[in-house]
């Protein structure tokens, strides 16, 4: 659940605002009053219905995606999206605004940036590749174990849905579909920065995010004696890039990231983010203004749809529970929405008419973050009307009196690439780049980044995060080796696994964890006030710390199928 942060948005108080707004706007574009929206038509509505209505409003449609009954349109009308709401076969409409503004810091993700790391405790780890003495995550789940009854097929196939892969990264290279991914986000250049090439769309098989690649190598790093190691190493990563690289996510390119995964026969998606610019969207929030309603509106619909979509076409969908340290049943004041477009404000917010997307959507298997000690991570948000199970995402402050306390081992370590650590700043006092023109690590970060290389001076680099977006990844990756076992051909040249039964085995061997004692969780010891505050409720098979328990890939590959259970 990312925003990145960058040594250019560190040196930058501020980004140049568009005259031309909307999806990949050349950064040299001349001015134009054209504004580019997405529209979202009622249920049951004919496409071309929809059109004709859009058209009536004043808009022209850019691209469709007919199987949820969503369109790309630009307008150059003023009052084009109050006369599209209008329409009684239109839901909403959502529009992209630049309003010159550096992309928010995510606090928890981004605390190594925030701090200057200290000195890095010895972690016990299983070493495969060199640097898996310190991925304590695939020991907790026993993926160490699993691969040697199942280390995935080359036929599964795992969306990354994120802000790209760093396809060239020696530990990502070996296991990159190049023929199933694309690029459905181009960059948008009032956040994103100027577009590295003319029609804003990045190459597939880069990530000037970061994010995308730390996340597909916690899935499926190679298992090839060199840096570290996935989940499901011998299984195929799919670049599915529907985040901007400053780490927005918006309506429409997640949608037909979706839309394209189900109709492409991927098997699972990991999804670490939420849709902006809400945190929640809401069908009719009292605090917000019938325009910002009715996008939302416009938003839960499409986003279900999508997500039904992919489900019906044999996707298994993981998403992160978030990083807003509550209880998703029983939500807090929402203080960050919208977080593009215009200013924030307080919402209240009613759970039975908001919803936190994707992760609260239909047939999304919701992940929350523990630390090493197996402690809920104090970020990691929880409840049991919308978590499904746990898997290792990094607490940086687990472990309180002991050597690892606050260090950097307690995160997630991943593949990361070069050109992004060579942006991002030691800290929010140090802007030096964590890695040099030349490709060296600054030493004050030696902790926490590293460098592995081949004997053709072929590098890989790797750091540290933490979040519900590195807890996600192991899930997905679980599924992933759950697909490999037991998956059978579908179709011609086809290979998969209903993910209803995905789901199912997932839960089933889960390794059970009872709620803390007390049940009243509180991080004083780590420096938290009472806003961390978490109450575990439910009992030891499933509540709503841990789900179902914490995913375990040993188990998943070697207990068999329910004898009902049809793949």
């Amino acid at each position: 659940m990312s925003k990145r942060f960058t040594a250019r948005t560190v040196a930058t108080a501020a980004v140049l605002a568009l005259t031309a707004t909307g999806l990949g706007v050349p950064a040299n574009a001349a001015p134009t009053n054209s504004r580019t929206f997405t529209v979202v038509a009622e249920d049951g509505v004919a496409a071309e219905t929809a059109v004709a209505a859009i058209r009536a409003a004043g808009g022209t449609v850019v691209s469709r995606s007919d199987e949820v009954g969503m369109f790309q349109v630009s307008s150059d009308r003023a009052d084009f999206a109050a006369r599209a709401t209008a329409a009684p076969t239109l839901i909403g409409v959502a529009e992209q605004k630049a309003i010159g503004r550096k992309p928010k810091l995510d606090r928890v993700e981004q605390e190594h940036v925030t701090a200057t790391s200290a000195g890095a405790a010895a972690r016990r780890g299983t070493k495969m590749d060199p640097l898996d003495d310190k991925l304590w995550g695939l020991e907790m789940i026993r993926a160490d174990k699993a691969r040697k009854i199942e280390p995935g097929d080359r036929r599964v196939t795992v969306g990354v849905l994120d802000t790209g892969v760093d396809a060239g990264h020696p530990d990502i290279a070996p296991n990159f579909n190049w023929a199933l991914s694309r690029n459905f986000a181009p960059d948008l250049t009032d956040v994103d920065g100027p577009c590295e090439v003319p029609s804003c769309l990045d190459a597939v098989g880069t990530d000037d995010g970061g994010h995308g690649t730390h996340v597909a190598g916690t899935i499926g790093a190679a298992a090839n004696g060199f840096g570290l190691s996935g989940v499901a190493p011998n299984i195929s990563l799919v670049e599915l890039k529907g985040g901007q690289d400053s780490g927005y996510f918006f309506l429409d390119p997640v949608v037909n990231a979706l839309v394209y995964a189900g109709r492409s026969g991927i098997d699972v998606v990991n999804m670490s983010f939420y849709v902006d610019p809400w945190l929640y969207n809401c069908t009719a929030n009292p605090a917000d203004s019938p325009e910002d309603q009715a996008e939302q509106r416009a938003i839960i619909k499409a986003m279900k749809r999508a997500l039904i979509f992919a489900h019906n076409k044999g996707v298994t969908l993981v998403g992160a529970l978030g990083n807003n340290n509550e209880d998703l049943g029983a939500p807090r004041i929402d203080e960050s929405s919208p977080d593009y477009g215009a200013d924030p404000y307080p919402r209240p917010i009613d759970n039975n008419s908001c919803w936190d997307l994707p992760a609260e959507g239909p047939h999304v298997i919701g992940v929350s973050s523990v630390g090493p000690s197996g402690k809920k991570a104090d970020f990691s948000n929880y409840g049991t009307e919308q978590i499904s199970v746990a898997a290792p995402g990094g607490f940086a402050r687990d472990g309180f009196g002991t050597p690892t306390y606050n260090t950097p081992g307690n995160r997630i370590l991943s593949s990361y690439p070069l050109k992004v650590l060579q942006e991002e700043p030691i800290s929010l006092t140090i802007p030096d780049p964590k890695v040099d023109a030349d490709g060296n690590i600054d030493p004050r970060v030696a902790t926490s980044v590293f460098k592995e290389c081949k004997a053709n001076g072929e590098c890989g680099y790797y750091t540290y995060l933490q979040g519900t977006s590195m807890a996600s990844p192991h899930a997905a990756g679980v599924a992933a080796l759950i697909v490999s076992r037991y998956g059978k051909p579908q179709g011609r040249a086809g290979f998969g696994m209903s993910p209803d039964q995905v789901e199912q085995h997932l839960y089933r061997t889960a390794a059970e964890h009872a709620c803390p004692e007390p049940r009243l969780q509180q991080y004083r010891n780590e420096g938290r006030d009472e806003t961390y505050d978490a109450y575990c409720a439910g009992g030891v098979n499933f509540n709503g710390f841990y789900g179902y328990g914490i995913v375990d890939a040993y188990a998943a590959v070697k207990t068999p199928l329910k004898p009902n259970a049809r793949p």
